[in-house]
């Protein structure tokens, strides 16, 4: 039996876990925190139940995959709810909201500019094929070699993928209209680059939020994060909580123990779901890492976040469960992301407000609402630049809704730059992971595995496929694969 040892229990951490627990192999998975998680860790504070990260269910079929391999299903774990809206977007001078069904959809568009609904159709039908192939045939690679991809089928759905043609392109080649192009072009917003930055190849995010809907587990976000440690607990998987990794140490090629404080753990296999560039330059003599500083100074990283979370004492109205602000420049919040990393001077941002579907998020007569504003990752963070964008964010709310708002707030806790970097050992403090430009794509992001340590794995956001709650499911079991590969 092989001793598999994996730091962190993220995502990426419990999905790797199981997988290999099913094979047969002796898993253990060494977490800092007290809680599984990561990033989706949960905090309960005076009767509020906060998600501390991911608050969008997209992809549901990915879920669903990773249940079915165990033969679960996600109604074996908690109540999911497709909501309706899907969202709200607040623009200058008017509210929109997006509906879940689809001819509703397309009446909204043609409301608005006349003959989009048919090109909305064709819009989507082209994400659903980028979507179809995307997932199937691109993100269940491991991406180690280009012969991965010299395959008559792959090369043929790359030219359909318009792999090499931006995404702002293609929306706009389509709308003309502000909003619908903010619409379509907003969901690319957190992976890493402007929309015309980003390959046309993820309009599949369209197909997912559009087609397939927005939809949320009751109880939280942090109920999945439950679900996967159980089926990790059934299939074998043991849990040390408490235990941060502190080196890993090598010999002959090979990574035989890790240490905490306390103590050395040998180990046969080790996969770390920690940030990447931590576990290279923190844990890894310089020898053996994959990478140096200066190739991590050029990588283009997803954004970090600014997030507060407030318990306020009475019911807010005007509030969906998701509510996008983009009564602000779009391009110019962008630019200030990306292209001229600072605090950015007029904000776009976004609202959670679970109590609206979930009663038991919050006390009763009570409201749980999270805010976040996308930052640039790298950027000084402190208390006075936290509480300036917070009046910002406030005013601005209250504003939109008509209502006063912060005198009322029972309850308020902010997570920044350093708390990633604290908590998470987040490069530049980043929130979402590495960004899916086309130069960071596939065989050129970050490589699962070591080069120069035959045991030694990565899995995550900062290696294939990339950022986001689905692609970290995926990269849990693309790198579980490899190592059973390996191993036989």
């Amino acid at each position: 039996m092989t001793k598999i040892s994996i730091i962190g229990s993220g995502f990426s951490g419990l999905s790797a876990a199981s997988y290999l627990a099913k094979e047969g192999h002796d898993v253990t998975v060494f977490e800092k925190h007290k809680q599984a998680g990561g990033r989706a860790r949960q905090f309960q504070e005076d009767g509020f139940v906060f998600d501390m990260g991911p608050s969008w269910y997209w992809m549901p079929d990915v879920f669903e995959r990773f249940y079915n391999d165990f033969g679960k299903s996600s109604a074996d774990f908690y109540n999911m709810v497709r909501l309706s809206p899907s969202y709200q977007i607040f623009y200058e001078d008017d509210v929109l909201q997006i509906p879940a069904s689809l001819d509703e959809l397309y009446d909204l568009f043609e409301s608005i500019e006349k003959g989009s609904a048919d090109k909305l159709k064709r819009f989507l039908k082209s994400a659903k094929y980028k979507y179809d192939v995307g997932i199937n045939e691109f993100v269940e690679k491991p991406s180690l070699s280009i012969n991965e991809f010299i395959d008559f089928r792959i090369i043929t759905a790359a030219m359909k993928l318009n792999m090499f043609r931006s995404l702002s392109h293609e929306v706009r080649s389509l709308f003309t209209h502000d909003k619908l192009i903010q619409l379509l072009e907003f969901p690319v917003l957190f992976l890493g680059a402007t929309p015309q930055r980003i390959p046309a190849l993820y309009s599949l995010m369209n197909y997912a939020d559009l087609s397939l809907g927005t939809w949320y587990p009751m109880g939280g976000m942090h109920e999945i994060v439950k679900a996967f440690k159980s089926i990790a607990l059934d299939a074998g998987v043991e849990f040390s909580f408490d235990s941060p990794i502190e080196k890993l140490n090598v010999a002959n090629g090979k990574v035989h123990s890790l240490s905490t404080d306390t103590q050395q753990i040998e180990t046969d296999v080790c996969i770390s779901s920690a940030d990447y560039h931590f576990t290279e330059q923190k844990l890894l003599e310089p020898t053996v890492r994959n990478y140096s500083e200066q190739y991590w100074s050029k990588r283009v990283m997803a954004p970090s976040s600014l997030l507060f979370y407030l318990g306020i004492d009475k019911k807010v109205e005007g509030l969906l469960h998701h509510n996008l602000f983009f009564d602000e420049d779009f391009a110019k919040h962008a630019q200030e992301i990306y292209t001229t990393p600072k605090w950015p001077s007029k904000p776009l941002f976004y609202v959670c407000c679970p109590s609206k579907t979930d009663k038991g998020v919050a006390p009763d007569g009570k409201e749980n609402v999270f805010l976040l504003m996308p930052l640039a990752p790298g950027i000084e963070d402190s208390g006075e630049m936290r509480e300036k964008y917070f009046r910002v964010m406030m005013d601005r709310l209250e504003k939109r809704t008509g209502q006063e708002i912060n005198e009322h707030i029972c309850y308020k806790k902010s997570y920044c730059i350093d708390n990633f970097k604290e908590d998470y050992g987040a490069f530049k403090g980043n929130a979402y992971g590495l960004a899916n430009t086309l130069t960071q794509t596939a065989i050129l992001k970050p490589s699962l595995k070591n080069k120069h340590l035959d045991n030694l794995y990565y899995t995550g956001q900062l290696t294939v496929p990339g950022p986001g709650v689905p692609p970290s499911i995926i990269s849990g079991r693309v790198v579980a694969q490899q190592v059973i590969k390996d191993l036989n």
